[in-house]
C-alpha cells in the first residue's frame, strides 16, 4: 500500500472535490461540515474535521469510512485516518429583522458607513 507524502494543499482540493460528490448525492449535513471549515492537520497522517454539533458528529460518523477511502485513494497514502471533533465556540447565527438591525451591524464592522449615510443623506428603512 503506498504511502506518499502530501501537502495541505492538496488535502483541501481532495476535500472539496469530496464535499460536491456528497453534496450530489443528497448528503447536505455533510457538504456542508466539509465547507464550513478547512481541514486541520492533526499529525502527519491524521486529518480532523471539526464539526458544530453532535447531530452532525453523529450523521458525518456514518459516512466517514467513505470519505476516509478517498482521501486514501486521492493522497495515494493509506495510512491516512481523519478524525471527528467538535467546535469550543458557540455558534453565532445572526437574523437581522429590520434594515435598521442590518445597517447597524454593518456599522459596526465598517464605521465610515455613517459618514456615507450622512454625506449622501441616505434614510435606512425602519
Amino acid at each position: 500500500m503506498p504511502r506518499e507524502g502530501f501537502s495541505i494543499e492538496h488535502v483541501k482540493m481532495f476535500w472539496k472535490q469530496y464535499a460536491y460528490v456528497v453534496k450530489e448525492n443528497g448528503l447536505e449535513t455533510f457538504y456542508n461540515a466539509l465547507i464550513k471549515r478547512d481541514p486541520v492537520l492533526v499529525s502527519e497522517e491524521v486529518l480532523g474535521i471539526v464539526v458544530d454539533n453532535q447531530v452532525q458528529m453523529d450523521y458525518i460518523q456514518a459516512e466517514l469510512m467513505g470519505f476516509i477511502e478517498f482521501m486514501r485513494k486521492s493522497l495515494q497514502n493509506y495510512h491516512v485516518d481523519i478524525q471527528l471533533s467538535m467546535s469550543n465556540e458557540p455558534e453565532k447565527e445572526t437574523k437581522f429583522l429590520t434594515g435598521k438591525d442590518k445597517f447597524s451591524a454593518l456599522a459596526r464592522k465598517n464605521p465610515n458607513l455613517h459618514t456615507l449615510k450622512n454625506l449622501f443623506n441616505l434614510d435606512i428603512e425602519y
